[in-house]
């Protein structure tokens, strides 16, 4: 018999809890605390709560144009590393600027912010807003622009010096013109093997930069930069001219973004030009000319800013907790940090304060593909009637195209 001394019951009870103890410690630290921390599991839609007793995330929701789709995410991942994000999380939510405004007016709850590429369809969602909602009239709590982006044509060099040749000037006249030439680019500069002209915008009906094409081509087909009436919109010149131009138009998409990366990623087999925004232009410049070649950038005669503005909303469904989160990223988005970034993705800093012209600027580098600071003629955003007319005139011309 072993003279070694035995465990008796009580021994072997805190023995097993002893183990217990540290399979279960095991288990909370290594598996159930990473799930709080993500929010999975935890029966909570607002966030998660610290294993420390830490005060709970606040979660919002920024529905935003695909344009600022690279450099947001950047921000989001710089925010959730800074004090001020520490207890707030933002889901981005990519949309088309007028689907963004369509999915506000149907009650979409996961948005508490939205951010489109520009400023041009507010009157017209205000609008629809109070009719949807007479009793909270105002569904803006606050707004600030955070980047500016005017609009440009992009064309590949090679095809840009073809229709030189032909039409001196790359216009909404002429990119008309090259659409209906019938035995395309063999018309337009003896090269039957580039096929037809290719040109191309996103939806108006969808997209900010869509809805900017129409607006920019009625200003330029009547000459002026403000003022633009309904009497424009109806004149039966423009109507015909502008069904012409639309009738050849390529592909419509609606993402910006989406229809620029898949230019520089098929090449002059997508799309010979677009009229796209300048910020989306300068982010893809250095994709495309290690591919396909160089990219040309002109700037049209009459132009507009897009201000990317960010709207805090009223909305029923937001909280004032989510309120008070929206606006504490949109001081950080408004940072000198931040704003310097968004340089690095083509856009004009909304921040005052960071500079456009400096060595190593996007606009200093990418200068010998086009890209310029000054512009030439600035047109004022229409009201919501003349918006509404044009969209509808072009829907009923394409057939909802």
């Amino acid at each position: 018999m072993s003279d070694e001394p035995k465990l008796k019951p009580l021994g072997w009870i805190v023995v097993l809890l002893f183990v217990a103890g540290c399979l279960w410690g095991a288990y909370y630290f290594f598996v159930r605390a990473p799930l709080h921390r993500s929010g999975v599991g935890t029966g909570s839609s607002s966030g998660s709560t610290s294993i420390f007793g830490g005060k709970p995330a606040v979660e919002i929701g920024l529905a935003y144009g695909t344009e600022k789709q690279r450099w947001l995410e950047w921000a989001v991942g710089e925010f959730a590393n800074h004090s001020d994000g520490k207890n707030i999380k933002v889901n981005l939510v990519p949309m088309g600027s007028l689907e963004g405004a369509h999915a506000i007016l149907s009650g979409d709850q996961r948005i508490n912010a939205w951010s489109p590429a520009s400023s041009a369809y507010k009157d017209v969602f205000v609008q629809d807003w109070q009719v949807k909602y007479p009793d909270n009239p105002n569904p803006i709590v606050k707004e600030e622009p955070l980047a500016l982006s005017p609009m440009v044509f992009v064309m590949w060099e090679e095809r840009y010096q073809a229709f030189l040749q032909k039409y001196k000037r790359v216009s909404f006249d002429t990119i008309s013109q090259g659409l209906q030439e019938k035995t395309g680019w063999e018309g337009i500069a003896g090269h039957p093997e580039w096929g037809l002209f290719k040109f191309g915008h996103t939806l108006p009906s969808e997209s900010n930069s869509g809805l900017m094409t129409l607006v920019l081509a009625a200003y330029s087909y009547h000459h002026k930069t403000k003022d633009l009436t309904l009497k424009d919109i109806l004149d039966g010149g423009f109507q015909d001219w502008l069904q012409k131009m639309e009738r050849g138009v390529t592909g419509m998409s609606n993402s910006t973004g989406n229809m620029m990366r898949e230019m520089v990623l098929k090449g002059p087999s997508s799309y010979d030009a677009l009229f796209v925004y300048e910020s989306v232009t300068i982010d893809y410049l250095k994709n495309a000319e290690g591919r396909w070649g160089q990219i040309r950038v002109v700037y049209p005669e009459y132009n507009a800013w897009n201000d990317n503005p960010y709207y805090i909303l009223n909305a029923p469904w937001s909280s004032a907790e989510q309120r008070k989160a929206a606006a504490t990223f949109l001081d950080f988005l408004l940072a000198e940090p931040i704003q310097k970034q968004s340089l690095v993705h083509g856009f004009r800093p909304g921040n005052p304060n960071v500079p456009v012209r400096f060595a190593g600027s996007p606009f200093e580098l990418y200068a010998k593909f086009g890209v310029q600071v000054d512009l030439a003629k600035i047109c004022d955003p229409p009201k919501a009637e003349v918006v509404n007319n044009l969209l509808e005139s072009w829907q009923r011309n394409q057939g909802g195209k």
